[in-house]
């Protein structure tokens, strides 16, 4: 007998709709996560930021159960994530990966109709064309719906991508580095339609290298170094001149902007000690780093 397929439910806002405890992760001798614990929430955007090899994609592969971690435990909605059929995966939650693996001449309406995928053979699939329309509006890319996704630009198919995450109409978006190839305007562009999910009560985890967009548009802050989470809370919490600092291994500067208030973080451009080497006229942190 068939069993019948499992159709989520909207989660309450603030509910938690992934638990992670105690991650570990290692591939080829190398510990890539060392013990992360992590909470994800319902209506609320979720930055992780780190610098480069701390362990963020590789946490974001694990929570969108790409990736088995080694020891830990991984809940979605309270029960064991590993125990979700592929298919039904793709109902609660939508991964937008770095890079687009796609190297067929699709039309871009047609890329961002796979989102759509999952609910095929349901009633929802009902309002595929409203959706992919509707998120083709959303991102800025309608103009060249009918176009082939190999002939657009890096940024254009960064959006084009995004565009079929949000076709997907899952609670939970996944989010690799979303801006990494957009300019200033597309850059706030998907910061501000990410934004609109948590709002809407969707749980949205991004992430990110640009700490002042973080600081713009997130709830809440997991930094990241050597594999480990060593803050988690909010933006102004987290974002602090002498942590950041010590994380990065450069001097950094937190500032308020001066109408919105909103923190600005800004590296030293002063500081004149050599790479991976810090100078002598420069404030030592306060933070003891626990990693």
């Amino acid at each position: 007998m068939r069993r019948a397929r499992r159709f989520p439910e909207r989660p309450a806002a603030g509910a938690e709709v992934l638990t992670a405890t105690g991650l570990r992760l290692e591939l080829g001798g190398r510990e890539l996560l060392a013990g992360v614990d992590l909470g994800v929430r319902a209506g609320e955007l979720l930055a992780l930021l780190g610098p480069n090899g701390a362990g963020k994609s590789t946490l974001l592969g694990v929570l969108a159960g790409d990736l088995a971690p080694t020891t830990g435990s991984l809940l979605l909605h309270g029960g064991p994530l590993a125990e979700v059929k592929v298919a039904d995966l793709a109902l609660h939650r939508a991964l937008l990966p770095q890079s687009s693996g796609l190297s067929f001449p699709f039309p871009v309406d047609e890329v961002v109709r796979m989102g759509r995928a999952p609910w095929a053979g349901t009633p929802a699939a009902a309002q595929d064309d409203a959706v992919v329309a509707e998120v083709l509006e959303l991102t800025g890319t309608a103009q060249f719906a009918g176009r082939p996704f190999t002939a657009l630009s890096g940024g254009e198919r960064a959006r084009v991508a995004l565009a079929r995450v949000l076709a997907q109409r899952a609670c939970l978006l996944l989010l690799d580095e979303p801006t990494a190839a957009l300019d200033l305007r597309h850059q706030e562009l998907v910061l501000r339609l990410a934004r609109q999910r948590a709002a809407a009560g969707d749980a949205v985890v991004v992430v990110l290298h640009d700490l002042s967009l973080a600081a713009a548009y997130a709830d809440r802050v997991v930094l990241l170094a050597a594999g480990r989470a060593v803050a988690d809370g909010p933006v102004r919490e987290v974002l602090a001149g002498p942590l950041l600092s010590e994380v990065y291994g450069h001097p950094v500067e937190v500032l308020d902007h001066p109408r919105t208030g909103a923190p600005l973080v800004l590296p030293d451009r002063t500081w004149g000690g050599p790479p991976d080497q810090p100078s002598s006229s420069s404030r030592k942190p306060t933070f003891s780093p626990t990693w």
